[in-house]
């Protein structure tokens, strides 16, 4: 008699190993300029979006899943906060501690989101990502990995592109190096998918915002920061605006 359940599984298991490798391959053929660390008024906006949102308290232990070079683990050591990171790809590893250059000393776990090592479990405060849940194969079980993960009181924080945007479509068309087949995951960005995958992994959907308007290249400039503050602001186009944070609670 076939097991039907134990066949599912490692189909399932299969599928999230090819869908890694593709991941591994499609971040380690070039160095990508946006993954770069870096200083600027769009990664600085990132970085105070979640620690207002998730609520993050310097002294608290963060994971920085999918912490790619360090850009925004670095910046959240600079605030206080003890980091930690989880990266899929050695090679994205061994560029963040040449960025790194002992100055902050960051601890980062190589491995898989959807399989975290048991040592993991219970440590962390809280979980942050940017622009990462799009790129996981399967996300409810990352999701209960990440419920593993977390302390009691624990929470998730992810930034992620907001689907109803059209300008990433265009931009994964036009930008050479980036392919539908790594970013497809972004139509699965929409609150009650989310909602839903979370929900099976005993965490909570607390809170959605959405922010931003102009690219970063405008936005880091003094006048286009007060110009988008402003632009925001207007109702007719909230649900379109490019970035949006969910944050969930550990129930």
């Amino acid at each position: 008699m076939i097991d039907r359940t134990a066949a599912s599984d490692v189909e399932r298991d299969e599928h999230i190993e090819r869908h890694n490798q593709y991941q591994r391959d499609y971040f380690g053929r070039r160095i990508k300029r946006t993954m770069r660390p870096g200083p600027s008024r769009h990664l600085q906006r990132q970085i105070e979006a979640a620690i207002s949102f998730g609520d993050l308290r310097p002294g608290e232990l963060i994971l920085d899943v999918g912490c790619g070079m360090g850009r925004h683990a670095f910046l959240l050591a600079e605030r206080g906060f003890r980091v930690e990171g989880l990266e899929l790809s050695p090679f994205l590893i061994e560029r963040l501690r040449h960025y790194d250059g002992g100055r902050y000393q960051i601890t980062v776990h190589c491995g898989d989101i959807h399989r975290c090592p048991k040592e993991l479990y219970g440590r962390y405060d809280a979980l942050v990502g940017f622009f990462v849940l799009h790129h996981l194969a399967d996300l409810e079980r990352a999701f209960m990995e990440m419920a593993k993960l977390l302390r009691p009181g624990g929470r998730v924080i992810f930034i992620e592109p907001n689907p109803y945007n059209p300008l990433y479509y265009l931009q994964i068309l036009i930008t050479p190096g980036m392919s539908w087949q790594a970013e497809k995951g972004l139509l699965k960005m929409r609150a009650e998918v989310i909602s839903s995958a979370m929900r099976k992994a005993r965490l909570k959907l607390t809170a959605i915002s959405r922010y931003g308007f102009l690219p970063p290249f405008l936005a880091n400039r003094s006048c286009g920061a007060k110009l988008e503050t402003r632009l925001e602001r207007v109702s007719l186009w909230r649900g379109l605006l490019p970035f949006q944070i969910f944050r969930g609670d550990l129930a």
